[in-house]
């Protein structure tokens, strides 16, 4: 079992690091990704961090995930499924799986947590 200090973080302004995309999830403009990741599991399995992302339009498939828009605003619309509008103080959970298509309309900051099979 692995042990870990609880702490505390300002997610607002939080240093992040440079997490290029993938040149073929970008649709339109030139987005830019970045985060932290605050805690994984021992097994990999389960993940909690901050995320951010700058405007454009990307393409992802998505892992189990509940997230915490911080600022910034998008439109998140999953393939065959909802359209979401978020922005700050917005909870939203995707599925393993979904297709989605993030239209980022302001510079979106997010704390996350993500499981994977």
């Amino acid at each position: 079992m692995t042990t870990f200090s609880s702490f505390a973080v300002h997610i607002p302004n939080a240093d992040l690091e440079p997490d290029p995309l993938d040149p073929s999830q970008i649709v339109q403009g030139t987005p830019e990704v970045s985060g932290k990741v605050l805690w994984e599991s021992e097994d990999g399995r389960n993940t909690r961090g901050i995320w951010q992302i700058t405007p454009g339009v990307v393409t992802d498939t998505e892992a189990d995930e509940l997230f915490v828009v911080v600022s910034g605003r998008a439109t998140i619309a999953v393939q065959d499924g909802p359209t979401f509008d978020v922005g700050p103080g917005d909870a939203c959970v995707l599925r393993e799986g979904d297709r989605t298509t993030w239209t980022v309309h302001e510079t979106l900051r997010k704390a996350y947590q993500i499981t994977t099979s």
